[in-house]
């Protein structure tokens, strides 16, 4: 019987009005009420000539970030996967199925 590697899981959550698709090993419910941890996000090997802007800019944007806390509202899915896929933040279309929580209006 094979030891099993550790599973890498897909995050697509909502961050401003675009949709990130993360990929991270840990992935737990925070202490931080209404929080989901993420930890150890992987990004491609540079390996390749050619190099993807759009990774390019997460992993700048998640340069030397130890732990983010994403709140539960924000998550559209979490898979487990089988393999790493390209990282990627995309618009959040309006006519999607994608429909936000719903937030208290800010104060002026």
């Amino acid at each position: 019987m094979s030891k099993r590697e550790a599973p890498i899981f897909k995050v697509i959550f909502l961050n401003q009005g675009q949709v990130y698709e993360m990929y991270a090993k840990q992935i737990f419910q925070s202490d931080l009420w209404g929080f989901l941890e993420i930890e150890e996000f992987v990004f491609g090997e540079r390996t390749q000539v050619v190099v993807d802007p759009s990774e390019e800019k997460l992993k700048a944007q998640f340069e030397g970030v130890l732990r983010s806390f994403v709140p539960m509202h924000a998550i559209i899915r979490i898979d487990e996967v089988e393999r790493l896929g390209t990282p990627k933040i995309s618009e959040a279309k309006s006519g999607s199925n994608i429909m936000p929580f719903p937030m208290p209006m800010p104060e002026k």
